[in-house]
């Protein structure tokens, strides 16, 4: 295995991170709600990407493995933060749930509440669907499902918000 270390990936990194860390701070901050998490985690997914380089600069879409790390990253921050309210509560400090809307756009941040309400995977492809318009083979590439799983995850989720919406619930 000696040609590994001989071939080069496919563009530099520094490349790669400016090109695609807008996207992935973005992608993290519809998942969360926060602008730094969103920060953090998609640095936190391009530190392991540079880190092995190596391997995924020579991936047929290192785009998708980054996306793959932000979108789980990201629903461990959000049970972390769920687990943390937890614990505030039973410390009978009242405080509202920590998913907190403040940094989204008034115009949306209701629709982007309801879709952090999702379950994991529904929240996750619809996201990569709206935010970055990808396909539902892209989707399914980024999340590393096959396209007709991701096709019911976003029927489900389309279903759902849109039945959210006729209500007028975010609960």
């Amino acid at each position: 295995m000696s040609s590994d270390h001989q071939a080069t990936p496919l563009e530099p990194f520094d490349v790669f991170f400016r090109r695609e860390q807008r996207g992935l701070v973005a992608l993290g901050y519809v998942l969360t709600g926060s602008k730094a998490a969103a920060e953090d985690l998609a640095q936190d997914a391009m530190i392991a990407a540079s880190r092995q380089w190596g391997r995924v600069g020579r991936l047929e879409n290192p785009t998708a493995w980054v996306r793959r790390a932000v979108a789980n990253r990201s629903m461990s921050f959000i049970r972390r933060r769920i687990n943390d309210s937890k614990v505030v509560a039973r410390l009978a400090v009242r405080q509202q749930p920590s998913l907190v809307n403040d940094d989204l756009p008034s115009e949306s941040a209701h629709i982007w509440a309801l879709v952090r309400r999702l379950p994991r995977r529904q929240a996750q492809v619809i996201t990569l669907s709206a935010l970055h318009r990808l396909s539902l083979a892209e989707i399914g590439e980024v999340l590393e499902l096959s396209k007709e799983t991701v096709q019911t995850h976003l029927r489900r989720a389309r279903e759902t918000l849109s039945a959210q919406l006729e209500q007028g619930t975010t609960t």
